[in-house]
């Protein structure tokens, strides 16, 4: 994936790199795919940038006493910077940018906003980053390579406040817990400092460099995003290699499930989530294979709602009760559960039925993976050219869903939208639920769980 999807840069961005570990290369990456689009890039820095590095850009111009330099063009990346002094190329000062941009007339802006001295990771110290005021999206990088290294002044840049923000040793290698605390702090720190204009906001995101596709530091990126989304101090985390031939591998976004558990379970004459499975509830089984693969749950519940809601908090879920769950539609629970995910800052819903214990966790992985590599705005599982569940849906069409009528059905929704849907082959487990009784029990025997045993 390129950086320009992943991040979702249009016309008009100002987007500023800070943090450490490839900045340069990223930005410069960034520049080339969007002059490759045939927009207008401006490149600049409001630090100091390698002067050998200006080799990755299109055009490079310093600005003269005299005047600006000439406007950018079309299918073209300039950097702009003011003077060389030693091996460092210096920029201009934040409130130039807005004069620069007037008179260079580019689609796109991009910064370099930070130093690092060339470290994997850092911890801004009180006057960084330099972020101009006309900024729309913040990168906050990291390499993976920080893992591992040392927490010391020649592997970590501002190790000493690194390690007092984390109660760390000076010396102490780092780990992914402190590399996303140095992130977290960081990204805190940006916005902090950061003055907006009215009615504007700005989006953040941290991208994960020098991570290949396979092996323990993606591993490692995995878990680090989760720290990140789970705190809700960024919008989206990319992992890749920005030196790759493909910059982004995947787009971690705050993923939550809404498993629908509101059921009068009508046909099953007894409450499907409280049935027994295994030593446990079909409800618990349920929440145990996606615990992990998602960045939090809520359980939608109505019918035996007390119950339901001691489960769900039992394993750190939320509960959030239908009011209308005695209808008996399944639309207006889903409606609910959106609702709340929109207060909790979701980016993807994971939809999940209330009657599927024998929902596999390697499913779900697939299901959000497929989402983070940018396979479709709908992921859904798929046996034998059948659709199942879990369902995930990009927030985008949240309000469509929303939107419907009572009589309606979100797959109304879904099947509007099979150009950006995505199928993940899995097993046949995704097709099957226990909606009645006789269900039920070939499914526990699928499970080589004896009947009996459950009844007692």
């Amino acid at each position: 994936m390129r950086l320009r999807e992943a991040l979702d840069v249009n016309t008009g961005d100002v987007v500023a790199f800070v943090g450490a570990g490839g900045k340069t290369t990223a930005l410069a990456r960034l520049a080339r795919e969007c002059a490759a689009d045939g927009l207008r890039v401006l490149a600049t820095t409001t630090t100091r940038i390698a002067a050998d590095e200006l080799a990755l850009f299109d055009r490079v111009e310093s600005i003269s006493a005299e005047g600006i330099v000439t406007p950018c063009e079309r299918g073209q990346a300039l950097f702009v910077y003011d003077r060389i002094e030693g091996e460092k190329a210096t920029g201009s000062t934040p409130d130039r940018l807005a004069g620069l941009i007037a008179a260079l007339r580019p689609n796109v802006t991009l910064i370099e906003a930070d130093g690092a001295r060339r470290l994997p990771l850092k911890l801004p110290k009180a006057h960084e980053p330099v972020i101009p005021a006309e900024t729309t999206l913040v990168v906050n990088l990291a390499s993976l390579n920080a893992i591992g290294q040392p927490l010391d002044e020649a592997h970590v840049y501002n190790a000493q406040g690194l390690a007092a923000a984390t109660g760390s040793a000076i010396g102490a290698h780092v780990t992914v817990d402190l590399l996303a605390a140095a992130l977290r702090e960081g990204v805190a720190h940006t916005r902090a400092r950061l003055t907006l204009p009215a009615q504007r906001e700005m989006r953040l995101a941290v991208y994960l460099n020098a991570v290949p596709p396979t092996g323990v530091a993606r591993v490692y990126a995995d878990r680090a995003a989760r720290k990140l989304l789970a705190g809700r101090a960024v919008e989206r985390v990319l992992i890749g290699s920005a030196q790759a031939h493909d910059p982004v591998d995947a787009v971690r976004r705050r993923t939550l499930a809404i498993v629908l558990a509101a059921g009068m379970s009508q046909r099953m004459g007894q409450p499907k989530v409280l049935l027994p499975w295994g030593g446990q509830t079909v409800l618990q089984r349920i929440l145990s294979q996606l615990i992990g693969s998602v960045d939090d749950i809520i359980v939608i519940t109505g019918a035996q709602r007390e119950a339901v809601e001691a489960i769900a908090e039992h394993v750190g879920a939320a509960g959030v009760n239908n009011p209308d769950y005695a209808a008996g539609e399944m639309l207006s629970s889903l409606q609910v559960g959106l609702r709340a995910l929109i207060e909790r800052d979701a980016q993807a819903a994971l939809v999940v039925l209330g009657d599927q214990p024998m929902m596999r966790a390697a499913n779900v992985r697939k299901i959000v993976r497929a989402y983070a590599q940018g396979k479709g705005g709908i992921i859904a599982p798929s046996h034998a050219m059948r659709r199942g569940h879990p369902i995930l849906v990009d927030r985008r069409y949240w309000q469509e869903i929303l939107d419907l009528p009572p009589a309606s059905a979100p797959r109304d929704v879904i099947n509007r939208h099979a150009a950006d849907s995505a199928y993940v082959e899995t097993d046949d487990s995704v097709l099957r639920d226990i909606d009645t009784p006789a269900a039920y029990q070939e499914e526990l025997r699928r499970a080589g769980l004896n009947p009996l045993d459950q009844a007692q």
